[in-house]
């Protein structure tokens, strides 16, 4: 016997297409509003590229491009309220700087150093999550903790299309379904899972789709619309805080560089494709809806980019005069009090470092 579940559709939001023309409803939002998203895209462009310089000149580490999703960063960081608390994974420095994360931090923590990621007080945001998915679990937890507590606050996690493919994934939206949690679940689905193409990741027609399956909405919307991520992460955080469930928002967008700088995507993905994504730059499609709008000038971009840089120098300017970590941090913060053994080894280390110290200034 075979039971009849009923046809079930996901919807695709794009409110701005890659022109710049309006194609859909365009939310409630001030022109003041919109230079501040385009503002915060540039910036987060602006820190990206000088990020990349720094690493090509082994000032920091290993560091994950977000060059092309910069309107699914900062669609959602418009849509959050302050209260409400971000899960991100390792592309998404942009939503963080427009959340209040500082950039010298974020630049730190690149540069292996993890007090970067000491998030200040007021700024509600987990520490990045390198490993794959598992910051949904955290998400997860948190929204459990919000409703126990009867709190109107939302948890917004981020991943990619390869987190799809890991069972907390599938463990995250099968409990937050259950307990109609206020989370809200956004995948960038940005085409490549490293050198994994979405087509290979999955049988779904969307990842939004998958949503379904666990009892609640998921939406696709064109990822490189601000307006639309906007508007979509708005409606699922006020869902999340009326009690009415959790969402999957994927944001269909692309990933123009290379999965992170010890990549190299030329030997699997072809310069065609990333030729043909370009034309729907985020910033440019925005940039296009200003000038339109009599929002933007050659002057404003001049100086909006003049003071951008500014900023960002400042920041590299204070992650680089920042002193080294104490080394003795690796033995002071692994246990609330230190067993015999490991202050063993720590003094043995201090007195390491202490015989270099004297032979060095007896060669001297």
């Amino acid at each position: 016997m075979r039971k009849t579940l009923g046809k079930f559709s996901v919807d695709y939001l794009q409110i701005l297409d890659e022109h710049g023309v309006v194609t859909g409803v365009m939310p409630k939002i001030t022109n003041e509003r919109i230079r501040e998203m385009y503002e915060q895209m540039v910036r987060a462009r602006v820190f990206d590229e000088t990020a990349l310089k720094l690493q090509r000149e082994g000032r920091i580490g290993t560091y994950a491009s977000i060059r092309g999703q910069e309107a699914s960063n900062i669609g959602t960081a418009f849509a959050m309220d302050k209260e409400d608390w971000l899960f991100p994974s390792f592309r998404e420095d942009g939503t963080m700087i427009a959340r209040g994360f500082p950039m010298s931090a974020l630049l730190q923590y690149w540069g292996w150093d993890e007090r970067g990621m000491a998030v200040p007080q007021d700024v509600n945001i987990f520490t990045i999550a390198v490993p794959v998915s598992t910051q949904i679990a955290h998400a997860v937890g948190y929204a459990w903790a919000m409703k126990l507590q009867k709190k109107k606050v939302a948890s917004v996690v981020y991943f990619g299309d390869g987190a799809t493919s890991k069972g907390d994934f599938h463990e995250g939206l099968n409990f937050a379904g259950t307990f109609a949690l206020p989370v809200v679940f956004i995948c960038q689905n940005n085409q490549w899972s490293i050198s994994m193409p979405r087509s290979k990741q999955s049988a779904s027609e969307t990842l939004a789709q998958k949503a379904i399956a666990y009892g609640f909405e998921g939406i696709q919307v064109d990822g490189n619309d601000i307006f639309a991520v906007y508007t979509a992460v708005r409606d699922a955080v006020k869902k999340a805080k009326e009690g009415r469930g959790p969402t999957l928002i994927e944001c269909f967008t692309y990933r123009m560089s290379d999965h992170t700088t010890s990549d190299d995507a030329k030997k699997y993905r072809d310069a065609a494709e990333v030729v043909e994504w370009e034309k729907k730059d985020p910033i440019t499609r925005l940039r296009f809806y200003m000038k339109q709008k009599k929002m933007w000038t050659e002057t404003y971009e001049r100086e909006l980019l003049e003071r951008v840089r500014k900023e960002v120098d400042e920041a590299v300017r204070t992650y680089e005069s920042t002193p080294p970590a104490d080394i003795e941090d690796i033995f002071r913060y692994t246990y609330a009090e230190m067993p015999p053994a490991l202050r063993e080894q720590l003094e043995y280390l201090k007195r390491s470092v202490d015989e270099t110290k004297n032979m060095g200034g007896t060669n001297g």
